[in-house]
């Protein structure tokens, strides 16, 4: 039997390290931000790239991994609403509210992406909706996979960001074209989820407000995270309305900290060309343009537009290192 979903027990390691700090609390809390901000951009470049995958590799351990992500979501907002209780709000808890939104934005991404392929109504399928649920994010789902997958790299695709686009003004404008997108595909699942997240709010708002504030941070913080992802994913890659999509129209990463941690998202093209696809059958494409660096590396490349947008048009024109 193969071994190789061993390495993705990896990504594990973030919402674990959030419930572990917020239950130690005070200063603890900025654990998660030290360990994905700091920590992995550094750890990524030592452990560079492989281009190695496995399509026929068995998959039930590696099912099970993608479940233990969406159901890790809940757990995090259930432990930060616990030391909500305990502190207030307060500059710590502040910090706990940043590491809670970084763990269920990574683990979100994850699982949403992942099982929200699944057939629907499946116990995937739900567990997808649970984990986006916690970031207020439940269109995600109808949009992804009717708007996005039907239009990706084109001009109508709310998710795809032309040349020069920053990623600060690509977030504020993808945000409500997205729910647009959403409730064009499907107007009764939007309006339902709609329904049901400002329901929920108002429920937190009754119980308190530092219960809600700290809801909202840390979707807030996911929100970001996912919205960065699909700003990266493919940035300047545009195709024509008629124009057949292939893996040039994606970029990929083959990081192999980004691959084990985030269940092989950065082989977007691969994605992209087969939805159906469970991550670890995923496989590299030598025709895809490389990403500058793995993910989160990117996240800091991002923040500054006029060096991300120089570095990658710059490796767009590079020929594909292989390993």
């Amino acid at each position: 039997m193969s071994q190789k979903w061993i390495p993705h027990l990896w990504g594990l390691l973030t919402p674990f390290v959030t419930l572990v700090s917020l239950w130690f609390g005070g200063v603890w809390m900025a654990t998660t931000l030290v360990l994905l901000l700091g920590v992995y951009p550094f750890l990524e470049l030592i452990l560079g790239e492989s281009s190695s995958t496995d399509p026929l590799q068995e998959g039930k351990i590696h099912n099970i991994i993608a479940h233990l992500h969406a159901w890790c979501v809940p757990l995090v907002l259930i432990a930060l609403f616990w030391r909500i209780s305990l502190d207030g709000l307060t500059i710590f808890s502040t910090l706990g509210i940043l590491s809670a939104g970084l763990s269920n934005g990574a683990s979100g991404i994850v699982a949403a992406h992942e099982l929200g392929h699944r057939r629907q109504r499946s116990m995937s399928w739900r567990s997808a909706r649970l984990s986006l649920f916690c970031v207020l994010y439940l269109h995600f789902t109808t949009e992804h996979n009717h708007t996005h997958h039907k239009h990706w790299a084109r001009d109508v695709d709310p998710t795809s960001s032309p040349w020069g686009r920053g990623v600060y003004y690509h977030v504020l404008q993808t945000l409500p074209r997205q729910v647009r997108g959403a409730y064009k595909a499907r107007p009764l699942d939007t309006r339902n989820s709609l329904a049901f997240e400002v329901v929920f709010l108002i429920g937190l708002a009754i119980v308190g407000l530092p219960y809600l504030a700290a809801f909202i941070g840390q979707a807030a913080v996911a929100i970001y995270l996912l919205e960065f992802v699909n700003y990266i994913q493919h940035h300047g890659l545009r195709r024509g309305m008629n124009e057949r999509p292939n893996a040039t129209h994606a970029w990929e990463s083959r990081r192999r900290l980004s691959r084990w941690t985030l269940l092989e998202l950065p082989l977007h093209p691969s994605h992209h060309l087969k939805s159906s696809t469970s991550y670890e059958r995923l496989t590299v494409h030598d025709e895809a343009p490389q990403l500058p660096a793995g993910y989160y590396g990117m996240f800091w490349l991002a923040l500054i537009p006029p060096l991300f947008n120089k570095l990658m048009q710059r490796q767009k024109n590079l020929a594909l290192p292989i390993n």
